[in-house]
């Protein structure tokens, strides 16, 4: 569900910005959301190991504003070349695009991973336990 509204969020902002036709706008859309979930589980299992070890528990908005900034952050480090070389545009071209993205993404992200975790439950790293 995550990655269909942004196949459809990111495609037609790709064609309309770069005149890129809607084939090749998908096309890339498409590449970026199955890399987006590549690194949703690298990034989700490294943090989950991490919170994992500390001491204390669950999962605060500072908490939450990190994996968002860890896991937004690193997705920049690796789709900008990646549209780069897609769009045939500079790096700098599709880091400010990606910049849009990025906002967009960072409030997504957090919101619907607060809204996953209710419908859901915390994972086990972010249990608190030992509390009377």
């Amino acid at each position: 569900m995550y990655e269909a509204l942004a196949v459809a969020f990111v495609a037609p902002v790709l064609s309309f910005v770069f005149g890129e036709s809607t084939a090749s706008s998908l096309g890339l859309a498409v590449v970026l959301s199955s890399i987006a979930l590549g690194w949703n589980f690298i990034f989700n299992t490294l943090f989950e190991r991490w919170e994992a070890r500390q001491s204390v528990q669950g999962r605060s908005l500072a908490r939450r504003l990190v994996h968002g900034i860890g896991f937004e952050g690193g997705l920049v480090v690796i789709l900008v070349p990646v549209m780069a070389l897609w769009l045939n545009t500079s790096l700098l071209n599709a880091f400010v695009a990606n910049l849009g993205f990025l906002a967009f993404f960072f409030v997504y992200a957090i919101a619907f991973t607060w809204a996953f975790d209710r419908v859901f439950g915390l994972p086990e790293s972010a249990e608190k336990h030992g509390e009377a």
